[in-house]
């Protein structure tokens, strides 16, 4: 697969959370090397690393995560479809969180292996 840019593999096991629309967000949310908070009308979602979160919330753990080493200008077209479509055509799920400079894109456990397959990608140590 050619590429432009690196794909790193983040350290750590991800969750991510929903709360409530109008909920606080909680202190133990803005932990670790990566998170993320957002909001919505119909929810307040954080994806954070599992181990932070209290056994009570509701949650999907299992996640592990990749980092698309950016920054990526906002004119650039197809770094995320260069990622995700060869993941769907290998009927892995995703969940994509984009920031200012870069994108993240989160695999579950189960099919980990098998995304640093796709994307030709080395094992995490």
């Amino acid at each position: 697969m050619k590429r432009s840019f690196n794909i790193t593999p983040l350290p750590g096991e991800y969750a991510i959370v929903k709360l409530g629309p109008v909920e606080p967000i909680p202190s133990w949310a803005q932990c670790g090397i990566f998170c993320s908070i957002t909001r919505t009308p119909e929810e307040l979602s954080l994806l954070v690393e599992s181990a932070a979160v209290p056994r009570d919330f509701q949650k999907e753990d299992g996640w592990l995560g990749l980092k698309l080493e950016g920054p990526f200008p906002f004119d650039a077209v197809g770094i995320l479809a260069g990622v995700l479509t060869p993941l769907a055509e290998a009927g892995i799920s995703i969940l994509a969180v984009s920031t200012y400079d870069t994108d993240y894109v989160f695999v579950k456990e189960d099919r980990f292996e098998d995304t640093l397959r796709v994307l030709e990608i080395e094992p995490r140590d």
